[in-house]
C-alpha cells in the first residue's frame, strides 16, 4: 500500500497588517531652464558629499560610533548646511546597514549551497532521493564537476565571512547593476553619452528628511499646500538662492493624485514628511516623491472585518488569486489574478 501524502498544515487566519509608510509621487511641470540648472548642481555637490560620507563610513567598518557620525556631521555641516548634512549621514547609515544584511544573506546562501552539495556527494552516483531528501549525482562526471564546486562555494564563503568579520562591505553608489553597464553598453542597447547621464543623475543626492513641528514638515524640500516647491540651497551654492538668503522656489507645482488629501493634512499640521527629487533621463523628466510613516495605527479584529465581508488570501498555497467571503466564511467569488503584495484585508493562512 503506498505511503499516504502528509497534508499541509492548516494555519490559523490572521489580519494582514497595513503598510507602515507612505510614498506619493508627482511630476515637476513647467521647470525653467534656470530651474533644472539649480537642481542640477545641488544634486551633483550632494552627491559628492554623500559619496565621500559612505566612503568615509565604510573604512570606519565596526569601530564606527556615535562620537564618529558626529565628527561626519560636523564636516558636512561646513559645505552644505545641518539638515543636509544630517539627511546624507543617515542615507548612508541606511546604505551601510542594507549592505550588512545582504552579506549576511549572502553569506546564509552560500553556507546552504555548500552543506547541500556536500550531502550529495557522500551519496553513491546515482542514488536517488526521496522524502524531501536529494539524491547523489547522475554520473561521476557531475560528481567530479560537483567537487571543483564545492571548492568554489567555501572559498567564496571563506572571503565572505572574513569581510564580514573586518566590517567590508560592498556598496555602489548609483547601483552595481548600472555600474556593469557600462562594459557592456551594447546589450544594455546604450550609448556612452547615455549611459553617463544616467550614471551622474542616479549619483545625485537630492532627498531631505521631515521633521515635525517645523513649516510644513521639512525645511530643507518644503512643499506647501498649495504646492510650491522650495529648496535650502547648500552653503557653497547660496548665490543661486532667489528669494530669501539661501532659498530656491523652482517654478513647478505639484499636486498628488494619489493621497494627496492625506499629505495636505500633514503638511498642514506640520508633520514630518521626507522628499526626494530625482531625474529620470530617458524621459528628461523630473519627479518629486514624499513620504512619511504611518504610526499607531488601529488594529481591526478579524470578527468586525467578517461582518462585512473580507478578502482572502492563502498565504501557503501558490494556487488561485484571492477569494471574496462573505460573512460565514463561504466564498463569494475567486479572481483568476494572483493575490496583491500588499493588503489590509483578511489573510487566512489556511487557505479560504
Amino acid at each position: 500500500m503506498a505511503e499516504q501524502k502528509r497534508l499541509r498544515d492548516i494555519a490559523r487566519p490572521f489580519v494582514a497588517e497595513g503598510p507602515t509608510g507612505v510614498s506619493i509621487r508627482d511630476r515637476l511641470k513647467g521647470l525653467t531652464p534656470q530651474d533644472e540648472e539649480v537642481l542640477r548642481a545641488v544634486g551633483a555637490h550632494m552627491g559628492s558629499l554623500a559619496s565621500g560620507d559612505l566612503t568615509r563610513r565604510c573604512r570606519d567598518g565596526l569601530a564606527h560610533s556615535t562620537d564618529t557620525w558626529a565628527a561626519r556631521k560636523r564636516e558636512l555641516t561646513a559645505v552644505s548646511s545641518s539638515r543636509w548634512a544630517g539627511s546624507v549621514t543617515s542615507h548612508t547609515h541606511d546604505q551601510w546597514g542594507l549592505a550588512r544584511r545582504a552579506q549576511w544573506a549572502h553569506l546564509r546562501s552560500l553556507e546552504a549551497g555548500a552543506r547541500t552539495v556536500a550531502y550529495r556527494l557522500s551519496l553513491p552516483v546515482g542514488e536517488k532521493g526521496g522524502k524531501g531528501r536529494p539524491g547523489g549525482y547522475r554520473s561521476k562526471h557531475e560528481w567530479f564537476t560537483k567537487t571543483r564546486r564545492l571548492a568554489i562555494l567555501e572559498a567564496e564563503y571563506a572571503r565572505v565571512a572574513a569581510a564580514r568579520d573586518a566590517g567590508r562591505v560592498s556598496v555602489v553608489r548609483g547601483g552595481r547593476r548600472l555600474a556593469k553597464q557600462r562594459h557592456n553598453l551594447a546589450a544594455a542597447d546604450t550609448t556612452v553619452r547615455e549611459w553617463r547621464a544616467r550614471w551622474e543623475a542616479a549619483r545625485w543626492f537630492l532627498t531631505a528628511d521631515g521633521e515635525s513641528g517645523k513649516r510644513f514638515g521639512n525645511e530643507t524640500i518644503r512643499v506647501t499646500p498649495a504646492g510650491e516647491v522650495s529648496i535650502r540651497l547648500p552653503a557653497p551654492l547660496a548665490g543661486l538662492a532667489n528669494v530669501k538668503p539661501g532659498r530656491y522656489v523652482l517654478a513647478a507645482r505639484v499636486a498628488f493624485a494619489h493621497r494627496g488629501a492625506e499629505w495636505a493634512d500633514r503638511v498642514q499640521a506640520n508633520r514630518a514628511v521626507a522628499y526626494r527629487i530625482h531625474y529620470d533621463t530617458r524621459r528628461g523628466r523630473w519627479y518629486l516623491d514624499a513620504s512619511w510613516k504611518r504610526q499607531d495605527l488601529p488594529t481591526v479584529p478579524l470578527d468586525a472585518l467578517r461582518a462585512g465581508g473580507v478578502v482572502g488570501v492563502d498565504a501557503s498555497y501558490a494556487g488561485p488569486g484571492p477569494s471574496a467571503c462573505g460573512p460565514s466564511r463561504s466564498k463569494t467569488s475567486t479572481s483568476p489574478t494572483h493575490p496583491p503584495a500588499r493588503s489590509t484585508a483578511a489573510v487566512n493562512g489556511s487557505g479560504s
